[in-house]
């Protein structure tokens, strides 16, 4: 019998295949955690790298997982094929919205400019009040450290203000980021304006 969904967290993951195997397994070990928590998985339907390492460990622990992807990305082949329930996208804004949209929580793996991109943009939207899940940054090896450092400094500098720290939580292994999700609460922080 098929465990019931409570909801679905979006994982932002690198497509990168040349990297430290921790990256790798820290990976497969959050997917393995989501499914038995009950949460699908949904991320961008890539095949390699921490994107394919998460999807991996949430199948084979009998989870689900929700692929959304681009047409010109499924077109080069780039699509995961073990993945059974995937959405196309006819481009990369309309990907993000939509992993957005489908999004209880959302949780970002290291990656490159990419996967930088989209946690950059989620934390721009929960600052705008667009999006309000929470949003959890898994800093494998201290993988983030400079950005949260750069993040922090805007803050100092007064870019940002001081609630807006509150936009993120940090967890240093899956198992943290899996019990940051489970105790989130919705968090209150000053309007950008």
């Amino acid at each position: 019998m098929k465990q019931e969904i409570r909801g679905n967290v979006c994982v932002f993951a690198a497509s990168s295949a040349n990297i430290d195997e921790q990256y790798l397994a820290d990976a497969r070990e959050l997917g393995v955690l989501l499914a038995q928590g009950g949460w699908r998985c949904v991320n961008g339907g890539g095949a390699v790298g921490l994107m394919g390492a998460v999807t991996d460990g949430a199948l084979d622990a009998g989870g689900e997982v929700t692929g959304v992807i681009p047409k010109f990305m499924v077109d080069n082949g780039w699509l995961y094929d073990r993945l059974e329930d995937v959405v196309v996208t006819a481009d990369m804004h309309q990907r993000k919205s939509m992993m957005s949209d489908m999004a209880d929580a959302v949780i970002a793996l290291p990656g490159g400019v990419g996967t930088m991109e989209e946690l950059l943009e989620t934390l721009t939207w929960r600052q705008l009040g667009l999006v309000k899940v929470p949003v959890i940054i898994l800093n494998t090896l201290g993988y983030y450290d400079s950005l949260l450092t750069l993040l922090n400094h805007a803050i100092s500098e007064g870019f940002m203000k001081t609630s807006h720290a509150r936009l993120w939580q940090v967890a240093d292994t899956p198992a943290q980021a899996v019990a940051l999700l489970q105790s989130s609460e919705s968090v209150e922080f000053e309007s950008k304006y």
